[in-house]
């Protein structure tokens, strides 16, 4: 599972909090740490896509 995160991010961290594994806060907007989500944070990346307020998390 690959996982990105729009220019439309308002930075509210609400990933990060998901699942700090796979997200962390950059200047002005989330940032994804690795290039394949491992398996077992599938649900957090999952949920973090679901709360997202501006839907700028991609899953793929």
């Amino acid at each position: 599972m690959k996982v990105r995160v729009e220019d439309t991010c308002t930075a509210c961290g609400l990933c990060v909090d998901a699942c700090p594994e796979v997200f962390e806060m950059g200047d002005e907007m989330a940032q994804v740490i690795v290039d394949e989500v491992p398996a077992e944070h599938s649900d957090a990346i999952q949920q973090a896509a679901d709360e997202c307020p501006v839907e700028a998390i991609i899953v793929e």
